[in-house]
Protein backbone atom coordinates (compact mmCIF):
# COMPACT_ATOMS: atom_id res chain seq x y z
CA UNK A 1 0.00 0.00 0.00
CA UNK A 2 1.27 3.48 -0.91
CA UNK A 3 2.02 6.03 1.78
CA UNK A 4 0.01 9.25 1.88
CA UNK A 5 3.13 11.16 0.81
CA UNK A 6 3.58 8.93 -2.26
CA UNK A 7 -0.12 9.26 -3.15
CA UNK A 8 0.20 13.07 -2.98
CA UNK A 9 3.31 13.00 -5.17
CA UNK A 10 1.52 10.78 -7.72
CA UNK A 11 -1.47 13.18 -7.83
CA UNK A 12 0.89 16.08 -8.55
CA UNK A 13 2.24 14.35 -11.66
CA UNK A 14 -0.88 15.06 -13.71
CA UNK A 15 -0.75 18.20 -15.83
CA UNK A 16 -3.08 20.96 -14.62
CA UNK A 17 -4.12 23.82 -16.89
CA UNK A 18 -5.34 26.94 -15.09
CA UNK A 19 -6.99 29.90 -16.79
CA UNK A 20 -9.32 32.79 -16.01
CA UNK A 21 -12.95 32.45 -17.15
CA UNK A 22 -14.84 35.71 -17.65
CA UNK A 23 -18.07 33.73 -17.93
CA UNK A 24 -17.57 32.06 -14.53
CA UNK A 25 -15.68 34.98 -13.01
CA UNK A 26 -13.24 32.47 -11.57
CA UNK A 27 -10.02 30.64 -12.29
CA UNK A 28 -10.65 27.21 -13.83
CA UNK A 29 -8.24 24.31 -13.28
CA UNK A 30 -8.54 21.38 -15.70
CA UNK A 31 -6.74 18.01 -15.71
CA UNK A 32 -6.78 16.90 -19.36
CA UNK A 33 -5.67 13.33 -18.61
CA UNK A 34 -8.60 12.69 -16.23
CA UNK A 35 -11.93 13.03 -18.03
CA UNK A 36 -14.17 15.64 -16.43
CA UNK A 37 -11.64 16.45 -13.70
CA UNK A 38 -11.77 20.19 -13.06
CA UNK A 39 -12.28 22.74 -10.31
CA UNK A 40 -12.53 26.47 -9.89
CA UNK A 41 -11.48 29.13 -7.42
CA UNK A 42 -11.58 32.86 -6.81
CA UNK A 43 -7.77 32.93 -7.02
CA UNK A 44 -5.19 30.94 -8.97
CA UNK A 45 -3.99 29.31 -5.74
CA UNK A 46 -7.53 28.41 -4.68
CA UNK A 47 -8.24 26.78 -8.05
CA UNK A 48 -5.02 24.76 -7.75
CA UNK A 49 -5.81 23.70 -4.19
CA UNK A 50 -9.37 22.72 -5.16
CA UNK A 51 -8.24 20.69 -8.18
CA UNK A 52 -5.79 18.74 -5.99
CA UNK A 53 -8.79 17.60 -3.91
CA UNK A 54 -10.78 16.76 -7.05
CA UNK A 55 -7.85 14.75 -8.48
CA UNK A 56 -7.67 12.72 -5.27
CA UNK A 57 -11.42 12.10 -5.33
CA UNK A 58 -11.36 11.23 -9.07
CA UNK A 59 -8.60 8.66 -8.50
CA UNK A 60 -10.31 7.17 -5.40
CA UNK A 61 -13.64 6.86 -7.24
CA UNK A 62 -12.05 5.26 -10.31
CA UNK A 63 -10.26 2.75 -8.06
CA UNK A 64 -13.46 1.93 -6.13
CA UNK A 65 -15.35 1.36 -9.41
CA UNK A 66 -12.58 -0.77 -10.87
CA UNK A 67 -11.94 1.67 -13.70
CA UNK A 68 -8.55 2.11 -15.30
CA UNK A 69 -6.47 5.02 -14.09
CA UNK A 70 -4.26 6.65 -16.72
CA UNK A 71 -0.59 6.98 -15.92
CA UNK A 72 0.46 10.62 -15.61
CA UNK A 73 2.21 11.69 -18.80
CA UNK A 74 3.57 14.92 -17.42
CA UNK A 75 3.56 17.89 -19.72
CA UNK A 76 1.23 17.50 -22.67
CA UNK A 77 1.80 19.35 -25.92
CA UNK A 78 -1.09 21.12 -27.60
CA UNK A 79 -0.96 22.59 -31.08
Amino acid sequence: MMSRKQQRIDRCKYEVIIYWSDEDEAFIAEVPELAGCMADGATYQEALSNVEVVIREWLETAKELGRSIPEPKGRLVFA
